[in-house]
């Protein structure tokens, strides 16, 4: 059976960077970004990977049906049983398409999902580099804090329902952050 960790952040909590070390020190883990599984399987010349390119190439958002049956295979083709996702979920219609198709193959089990907290204005200051950039540069980060931000309660809620939501200080040093994530990771395998 494979084993799911998901983890969320705003945009600058440094969530792929915790992600890649903890997968980096522990070849029993492997790790993906939703981006680069989509890029995957484009390149792979797949049935799939030709349909997401179709969306792609036109600047369209990948259909959600094609995302999760994109995410699952990568998990199931995964070298390793245990799996970290970064940037997924992002809303509540990709979270219920995640748990429903959970609910129907029994081959992967979400073990948890880790929210890397940080405060708006340290996302900022890491976003930017500590120094504040362009109008059009912080409209975007707006932007996507409010992508983030907007589901963010109802995603929280269902997964400590559950409880599967585990949340980790972001605003420290990343080694601290990373043996944090790592020890609890480990803990949970």
């Amino acid at each position: 059976m494979k084993k799911l960790f998901l983890i969320i952040g705003a945009p600058g909590s440094g969530k792929t960077t915790d992600a890649e070390l903890i997968a980096k020190q522990n070849s029993a883990i492997t790790h993906y970004s939703t981006g680069d599984m989509l890029r995957a399987e484009v390149a792979s010349g797949s049935r799939l990977g030709l349909e997401i390119n179709n969306y792609i190439s036109k600047g369209l958002i990948v259909p959600i049906k094609i995302a999760i049956e994109t995410i699952v295979n990568a998990i199931k083709n995964a070298p390793t049983d245990i799996i970290i996702i970064d940037g997924y979920p992002r809303s509540m219609e990709q979270l219920n398409a995640l748990d429903e198709y959970l609910h129907v193959d029994l081959s992967i089990e979400l073990v948890s999902v880790i929210e890397v907290q940080v405060s708006e204005e340290t996302a900022k200051d890491r976003v930017f580099g500590r120094s504040r950039g362009e109008d059009d540069k912080v409209e975007v980060f707006n932007n996507r804090m409010k992508v983030y931000t907007e589901p963010l309660t109802d995603i929280q809620a269902f997964y400590s329902s559950r409880n599967l939501l585990h949340v980790i200080n972001g605003e420290r040093t990343i080694e601290e952050i990373v043996h944090e994530m790592g020890s609890f990771v480990k803990s949970k395998i």
